[in-house]
């Protein structure tokens, strides 16, 4: 294409924009892929049936998924009208998906809730989206959710149908398969995306059909996913990345999804040995567990076709360890929720520079510019602003949030992603940081994102996190929270050296600390605001 003059890139209409909702897409599923494995259970050996089911290896071929989709239809309608709002609370099952699908085909909005909230953070999703229903499991990893979910229930005046997940699957099977069902438009609302809340409450991001569907696809065409193939994933369902990218986007493959309940390296590993030809989906953080597994080096990985990352920075070293050792070319991408969620990806016919060091180029149907932040207009080529998208996969809004919609889409239609970036003259984004993480040092601007990208190339580290804390003299200071690797030995004179060679003074982090974990959002987003709590709460051991 023609080189551009601007930070603006035109949305790219080669493939069009898909008019269907979930529902329909199940039923294109069916009709030409009716007798393929559409969905397999997996967990860890010895693990509970968190459902009751007799077995924790279950397994669904399209046909009987949209069967058990379309009972569930058939229940959920006669308790609940079109638009209400139904919360999910639970892991990795497959009654998730069930719900997932029947909810659409039933005109429902599935508001989707992480597994691990407490009573308190649950109580704000019930009352925020207004739900009608709670769809739980009643006990994850040692918690008493059938307990949280009643305490959390308990306060509110306007109090949802609480409807436990044990044999609930079996107990739509007897409903008819043969009761109408509303009709459902593309352009409908879908599910109700609680944001990531790095930075204060939620907001509930409202999507549609439309955007949902047909970014699944394009997700799929641009990474060079294979028709029929087998998609690896322990994404999260109550994220985009999960019911979105994972679910939706291996039935546009007409492929199978190998669900795992929960994250654990050494079974991810063991799947996608397993697996015939695995896509495989992970953030940074799982994919670096893997690759860090005791039983890395022998494992055969060869069938892998596609690694999939994103959500958060992929560091160019991590990468490349991802495309030597898993034998792929790696797909990264780049999206926020409120755009259901991807923006730009890597492919294969992309440069490993590219793959390695950008985010790719925008997907189809889509607009985006690096924008001014003061005057929103698009920068020159190679200018740092913030990144803005608009087009067929925008959210509706923010759920009841009128004022905090109009914060983030323009009049222009613009959505504002608050990240940092810049565009080249082909239209590759890197993306550079936040403008909410940007340190600002006696007057200067420093942006994390260099620095950490320095502090993964060294031996020592696994992980890194750069974030500024206040300093009385110079407004705010760099420092960096490390993650070492397993036996290395490092100082903080050692690693300010390192920076010093590479990094002007006002850059190098003036203080070290190190970690065993960081905090993370559920769906496995840095929550960089906690690391800077935590450093003025004395929560961390400086690095000697």
């Amino acid at each position: 294409m023609t080189a551009l003059e601007s930070s603006y890139w035109p949305a790219d209409e080669t493939y069009p924009v898909l008019d269907l909702t979930a529902g329909d897409l199940l039923r294109q599923c069916v009709a030409d892929s009716g007798d393929v494995t559409a969905l397999v259970e997996v967990a860890l050996p010895g693990s509970p049936a968190l459902t009751g089911a007799s077995s924790i290896e279950r397994r669904w071929t399209y046909r009987e998924l949209l069967d058990d989709a379309v009972r569930c239809a058939g229940y959920l309608a006669s308790r609940f009208r079109p638009g209400e709002r139904i919360v999910v609370w639970a892991p990795n099952v497959p009654e998730w998906v069930i719900a997932q699908y029947g909810a659409a085909l039933a005109g429902l909005v599935l508001v989707t809730a992480n597994p691990a909230m407490r009573a308190e953070e649950l109580r704000y999703v019930l009352e925020q989206s207004q739900c009608a229903a709670l769809l739980y499991v009643s006990t994850f990893r040692g918690s008493d959710m059938a307990a949280i979910a009643e305490a959390a229930v308990d306060p509110l005046e306007r109090k949802p149908v609480l409807i436990g997940m044990d044999d609930w699957a079996d107990a739509v099977r007897t409903w008819p398969a043969d009761v109408d069902l509303p009709s459902v438009a593309a352009g409908d609302a879908a599910q109700i995306q609680y944001t990531s809340g790095t930075t204060g409450r939620p907001k509930g991001a409202l999507l549609h059909h439309r955007g949902l569907v047909t970014n699944a696809q394009y997700i799929g065409l641009r990474s060079g996913a294979v028709r029929g193939g087998d998609v690896v994933s322990a994404m999260p369902l109550f994220h985009t990345a999960g019911c979105g990218m994972t679910i939706l986007g291996t039935a546009h493959l007409r492929g199978t999804v190998h669900l795992l309940q929960m994250f654990e390296p050494g079974l991810m590993l063991d799947v996608i040995e397993r697996a015939p030809r695995p896509l495989v989906y992970g953030v940074p953080t799982m994919f670096i567990a893997m690759l860090d597994h005791p039983t890395i080096d022998r494992r055969d990985l060869s069938r892998c076709i596609v690694a999939v990352s994103g959500g958060s920075a992929v560091p160019a070293p991590v990468a490349r360890r991802i495309e030597d050792r898993f034998g792929v070319v790696l797909s990264t991408v780049y999206g926020q929720t409120e755009l259901s969620p991807i923006v730009t990806q890597t492919g294969p016919d992309d440069s490993v520079e590219d793959r390695i060091h950008t985010a790719g180029r925008p997907l189809w149907n889509v607009e985006v510019k690096i924008a001014d932040p003061a005057s929103g207009q698009a920068l020159d080529v190679g200018g740092q602003g913030e990144i803005c998208a608009r087009g067929y996969q925008r959210m509706l809004g923010y759920y009841n949030m009128p004022e905090r919609t109009a914060e983030t889409i323009d009049a222009d239609g613009w959505v504002h992603t608050g990240d940092l970036g810049t565009m080249d003259a082909r239209g590759y984004l890197t993306v550079t940081g936040r403008l909410k993480d940007m340190i600002i040092r006696g007057g200067e601007n420093i942006y994390p994102r260099e620095i950490e990208e320095l502090l993964f190339a060294h031996p020592a580290i696994a992980q890194v996190s750069v974030v500024g804390v206040p300093d009385e003299r110079w407004g705010e200071t760099v420092a960096a929270v490390v993650q070492l690797r397993g036996g290395a030995a490092v100082t903080a004179a050692e690693l300010h050296a390192y920076c010093r060679e590479h990094l002007a003074p006002h850059k190098t982090p003036t203080a070290w600390y190190v970690t065993d974990a960081y905090p993370m959002t559920g769906s496995g987003k840095l929550q960089k605001f906690r690391l800077t709590e935590l450093i003025e709460e004395g929560g961390y051991r400086p690095l000697g």
